[in-house]
């Protein structure tokens, strides 16, 4: 990973990425979205796949990088936006 830049780690299966392969999430309002423009504050990291999407849910991954902040998931949406599909495969 050396020289791939900065090093962020995947909040749902925990793996170390190059930033530049994972999407960041943040709270807008009181949904979490994707952030594409990377607008700063407290995010995560994630890999753009349903199943890191479906373990960091499961595992309450999105609300302890929040740190506790309240925020809805639509799961579905997020799924859609990042795989291209909303369906789990």
């Amino acid at each position: 990973m050396r020289g791939d830049g900065p090093v962020r780690t995947c909040v749902g299966c925990g793996e170390k990425a190059a930033q530049r392969v994972l999407a960041r999430l943040r709270i807008e309002g009181e949904r979490v979205v994707i952030d594409r423009d990377r607008s700063g504050g407290r995010g995560a990291w994630l890999h753009a796949s349903a199943e890191c999407l479906e373990r960091a849910i499961k595992r309450r991954a999105l609300a302890r990088a929040f740190r506790g902040r309240a925020a809805s998931i639509d799961a579905a949406a997020l799924r859609g936006e990042l795989t291209g599909s909303a369906r789990k495969h």
